[in-house]
């Protein structure tokens, strides 16, 4: 195993600390009223997130002293894994459903989404496979093609949970990855439009996505339906002014905003924190991506630049989809906030890939 020649990049480090502090301090304010009339114990939300934050930070260290070199070798059996993982989940009686999808796999109490997997697997095998293309990615079949079926079947089989949100951002990551190995403009141009096409497709087929899209324009139109959760986000960030009503003193928590402690847990920082609060979060994660980007770029080999690449922009297009629905700017996907929103096998896999990241830092050619 080689030896890294410098310590992993301190401020990426401190700042994904700090957001995940963040994220525990506010799901107990978000969840502790809900969670006291449903399983009376106001930190129940909060006591598992802080395991799960606990078991992600281990694994973190561990992959951090662990060559990122060695995923080279795991890349397809993973990504084999993820896929058969990926169809169990929408398998009668083995998939668990909630709230209209069936995103989960059960072992006991315990529930694992294997969407969050795959898409780290996929990220380490087209990181490798574009490395070992070369100049050959500029060619759409010999280059681009083989890593567009795997992605083709890993949104589809994300789509059918149904999680759009997911396979948007799956898509838009791999196609930046894509761009960062040298692949042709035109070429990009053409699959992101295609791209636009079957996100509108997808749309057009699911009556309630395209509810999603009316609310998204004129929420005010069906303020009891569609558009409830625009407009009740909306009216947690506006309560918030400068300096928020304190942490744990906001009301929109109270039964009023829906998934407070998870897709919409930044109106809740937005309503308590205020714009400053908000502003200390975007700020968190635009260090976060410029760390992660100085990473990528002075990254030794190609495969761990584009894998730097790859994880860094997974988790940036995740935070902007998801403050894009909270603020109205984006129309509502369930999404979460990398970090911050309630959830273990995100969270556990989102610093996995950070581990990876600080790996990588520690063989940067840079200062």
């Amino acid at each position: 195993m080689r030896k890294g020649g410098r310590a992993p990049d301190f401020l990426l480090f401190l700042t994904v600390l700090m957001l995940l502090s963040m994220g525990l301090v506010m799901i107990l304010s978000a969840s502790e009223y809900t969670t006291l009339v449903s399983y009376n114990d106001s930190f129940y939300f909060f006591k598992r997130q802080l395991l799960w934050a606990l078991i992600g930070l281990s694994l973190m260290f561990l992959v951090m002293n662990w060559d990122y070199w060695n995923w080279r070798r795991y890349a397809l059996p993973l990504l084999a894994l993820a896929f058969v993982l990926l169809i169990l989940v929408l398998v009668p009686g083995v998939g668990r459903e909630a709230y209209g999808s069936s995103r989960w796999l059960g072992f006991g109490p315990l529930t694992f989404q294997p969407s969050e997997f795959v898409k780290l697997c996929l990220m380490v095998f087209t990181a490798y496979g574009l490395s070992r293309k070369g100049e050959l990615v500029q060619s759409f079949t010999r280059g681009l093609l083989p890593f567009l079926i795997m992605l083709a079947a890993a949104a589809g089989l994300i789509l059918l949970q149904p999680d759009l949100g997911t396979a948007v951002t799956l898509a838009g990551t791999i196609l930046i990855m894509f761009f960062a190995a040298g692949a042709r403009i035109s070429a990009l141009a053409g699959l992101a439009g295609a791209g636009l096409a079957a996100v509108g497709l997808a749309v057009a087929v699911a009556p309630y996505r395209l509810d999603r899209l009316m609310a998204f324009l004129d929420p005010w139109q069906d303020p009891q339906g569609g558009g409830f959760h625009i407009i009740q986000s909306l009216y947690a960030l506006g309560s918030g002014g400068l300096f928020g009503t304190g942490l744990g003193q906001g009301k929109q928590k109270f039964l009023y905003l829906p998934a407070q402690h998870t897709d919409f847990i930044f109106a809740v920082i937005g309503e308590e924190l205020g714009f400053v609060g908000a502003a200390l979060v975007i700020c968190l994660f635009t260090v976060f991506v410029w760390r992660g980007l100085k990473v990528a770029v002075t990254a030794p080999d190609a495969f761990g630049s584009l894998l730097a690449t790859g994880l860094t922009v997974g988790i940036a297009l995740q935070a902007i989809i998801n403050i894009g629905v909270v603020t109205g700017t984006l129309p509502v996907t369930g999404i979460t906030l990398p970090f911050i929103s309630f959830g273990g096998t995100s969270l556990i896999f989102t610093l996995i890939g950070v581990g990876i990241l600080l790996n990588i830092s520690k063989y940067s050619t840079g200062k």
